[in-house]
């Protein structure tokens, strides 16, 4: 008996494994955080500009050079002619190539914002393919229980009308239900693979099973109750527009980096030179002679290169302005939007609740009435229905509310790690 009852339990265990192994908020988001690409190209991209801020550094830098050569001299002072050079330069002013540094420098902040937004983006990302599995999985389980609902409605139709006590339109009309609800359970389970691989699309992979929300929720407006207090907040802490705003001021250092192309540079250099083989004067054969100057450059003509480039730059500088704009536009947007979804998912969490309540009540009440006769077959198909819909907007409300309240923190550049904790606490724990 004991082996036996251990059996079983063994077997109870096994039957369970989604439950052990379901994946809450911040799981998931460390496994997209380790398998994102587009996270992965946003730092990239930063390596990328961290060297080229290099590189826009390094002629300001001493330059050494070195060239040795070898000649081979025919007739009567045949011989070999060696000559080594040494060239070490140090610029003492270059603002055009300053200016360009600061301007690549000024990029890789900007880079580091966009870094930060693309972090922000990816919780965005992962929040919303979570919460739209959870939806989609809520979506199924009401409509699979709707279609079940119908399909009883039509066997006790059936059986009412082989006893004469109902008349076959009773069956016709529950059947027609039972069919329209196949549909819809069709069209969840399709919804449902799609949420699923949306998810995977993240995280590169299909979680067995998603930690739900609890069941009591709280449904809070958004504090501060402002939407422009939110709209300065994006204005000033999302990293997108940060990200917008830098680049815009690194076009203006460039206009600056192009308009000093016409002024004289300054650099201070030490040149050597050692020859030795026919030819050369006794005194000076095998010994090293160096110099020392200062050699100033001053640009005359070229072109009009560089009256083009700083055009160029002007050209660049209204764009950046114009994308700027644009960015801010869309954020301003997206921040209203995200803030009156805060206030309608308080709104609709309230009324779902008690539409779900009054449609129990009311199904319950229908189903006493039919034998009775004071129901019809019509009310009893029309309460189901009803109930099935007010239990999904109540699944739903919730959903889009915990969303959206997250949404709204990455608008005003907030969202990270910490919030997506904040949401995982409104989980249901996860069974050991």
């Amino acid at each position: 008996m004991p082996m036996r009852l251990s059996m079983m339990f063994v077997a109870a265990a096994l039957a369970l494994p989604a439950a052990s192994r379901a994946e809450d908020l911040l799981q998931v988001y460390a496994e997209a955080r380790a398998q994102d690409p587009l996270l992965a190209a946003a730092d990239a991209a930063r390596g990328v500009q961290r060297e080229v801020a290099v590189q826009a550094r390094a002629p300001l830098l001493p330059q050494w050079s070195a060239s040795a050569s070898e000649n081979h001299l025919s007739g009567a002072d045949g011989g070999r002619l060696r000559q080594i050079d040494n060239n070490i330069s140090q610029v003492l002013l270059d603002l055009s190539t300053l200016r360009n540094w600061q301007s690549q420098r000024t990029l890789v902040s900007a880079q580091d914002a966009a870094v930060q937004a693309a972090e922000q983006d990816l919780c965005a990302r992962v929040a919303s393919a979570y919460f739209g599995l959870l939806s989609a999985q809520a979506s199924l389980r009401t409509t699979e229980a709707n279609e079940e609902a119908f399909e009883q409605q039509v066997q006790q139709a059936q059986a009412r009308f082989d006893a004469g006590l109902s008349a076959a339109v009773d069956v016709d009309q529950a059947r027609a239900y039972h069919q329209l609800s196949r549909g819809a359970t069709v069209q969840a389970r399709q919804a449902l693979a799609d949420a699923q691989q949306a998810l995977a699309q993240i995280t590169g992979h299909v979680p067995s099973a998603l930690a739900p929300l609890a069941e009591d929720l709280p449904a809070l407006p958004p504090q501060p109750a402002d939407a422009q207090s939110w709209v300065t907040q994006s204005l000033q802490s999302n990293p997108q527009i940060l990200a917008q705003d830098l680049t815009l001021k690194a076009s203006e250092q460039r206009i600056a980096a192009a308009r000093a192309g016409h002024l004289p540079t300054l650099s201070l250099g030490v040149d050597s030179t050692n020859q030795r083989g026919p030819g050369i004067a006794p005194a000076d054969n095998g010994r090293t002679i160096t110099q020392l100057g200062v050699r100033l450059t001053l640009p005359i003509f070229s072109g009009g290169a560089v009256e083009s480039q700083a055009r160029q730059a002007v050209y660049q500088r209204e764009a950046q302005r114009d994308q700027l704009e644009i960015t801010q536009r869309a954020w301003v947007r997206e921040t209203q939007a995200q803030f009156q979804s805060v206030q309608a998912g308080v709104a609709l969490m309230q009324s779902a609740r008690e539409a779900v309540e009054a449609s129990d009540r009311m199904l319950a009440s229908t189903r006493a009435g039919q034998p009775l006769g004071t129901r019809t077959m019509t009310d009893l198909l029309l309460a189901i229905q009803t109930q099935a819909n007010a239990q999904n907007a109540w699944e739903q409300a919730r959903h889009g509310y915990v969303l959206a309240k997250l949404l709204l923190q990455r608008a005003a550049g907030n969202l990270n790690e910490s919030e997506l904790a904040a949401v995982n606490r409104l989980l249901v724990a996860k069974q050991e």
